[in-house]
């Protein structure tokens, strides 16, 4: 019931700006009387519904579909948003869940020419502090010391907070912390958990969780 009362709210909305919008496109285009200075006025108040317009689109989810129009284009039935054209603005609600664009995922089993052709969604938000990147693409070619290599096709998260950052791809996670602060050594080595010594293991602040069968189902570290 909350979605048609919504689609319903926002058809009365926009009914009401098209017909604000008609009357004042009206007044001063056929007007031939009107003035220099009332023209000007009329001008501004189209602009800004204009806008009104723009902000009410942003809450659109195109319920009723597209229909074709001029030039091979489609518009939404409800907004009158161009289908695939790019957004400027995002419209959120101050409280509860906050939605921005929707889930991509590499579309393609072609390997493209670089990074560039192959960029499906490469977009970054800072949120009450912390950064949130999303960094969607195909497969691509890149060069590495005359070497040319395939890059395989990847949906990469990245969250970074307080120096530490958590990247999470279709196979991987991967925790880096914040060491700058830390007296740390000239190399890096990585092992699994059963690699290590156990009087190594107590230099981990490191806690597993896992079920009955042992099967993971998380970690905490502590720093």
């Amino acid at each position: 019931m909350k979605k048609v009362s919504e689609k319903l709210e926002l058809k009365r909305e926009l009914d009401r700006l098209f017909k604000s919008m008609d009357f004042v496109s009206e007044k001063f285009s056929e007007d031939k009387k009107i003035s220099k200075r009332d023209h000007q006025l009329y001008w501004n108040i189209y602009q800004q519904l204009g806008v009104a317009w723009e902000f009410l689109g942003l809450q659109c989810r195109h319920w009723d579909g597209y229909k074709k129009i001029k030039d091979k284009k489609e518009a939404c039935r409800i907004c009158g948003k161009i289908k695939s054209t790019d957004e400027h603005y995002y419209l959120l609600p101050k409280t509860g869940l906050k939605k921005i664009g929707k889930k991509s995922m590499p579309n393609s089993k072609k390997t493209f020419k670089n990074k560039s052709q192959a960029k499906i969604v490469s977009d970054t938000i800072e949120f009450h502090g912390a950064v949130i990147n999303a960094d969607v693409h195909n497969s691509y070619k890149s060069r590495m010391l005359n070497h040319t290599f395939n890059i395989a096709a990847e949906r990469i998260i990245t969250v970074k907070e307080r120096g530490i950052e958590c990247s999470i791809d279709q196979h991987l996670i991967h925790l880096k912390l914040n060491t700058s602060n830390k007296m740390i050594g000239k190399k890096k080595y990585g092992n699994f958990p059963w690699e290590l010594k156990r009087q190594n293991l107590k230099n981990f602040p490191v806690i597993f969780e896992f079920d009955e069968k042992y099967k993971m189902l998380g970690l905490t570290i502590l720093t």
